[in-house]
């Protein structure tokens, strides 16, 4: 569950695109690092849009989940 939600995910700057989204484009994933009240997940296809602002530890987990291919289904 995320503790909040960024209304306007512009407003910050240096976001990355995930290294799990695909390079053809479409459906991607951007975070921001280094942000000091958690880690802020966007879609880049809607870069003005929302941005869910996750637990730093929740979200290292998930992404420890995803790499080592242990996420629950």
């Amino acid at each position: 569950m995320t503790d909040a939600i960024i209304s306007n995910a512009t407003a910050l700057s240096g976001w990355r695109k995930s290294s799990y989204s695909g390079s053809e484009g479409g459906s991607c994933v951007e975070v921001l690092d280094n942000y000091p009240a958690g880690t802020p997940v966007r879609d880049s296809k809607n870069p003005a849009g929302p941005a869910l602002l996750f637990p730093s530890p929740n979200w290292s987990s998930f992404v420890a989940a995803v790499k080592t291919g242990t996420l629950p289904v």
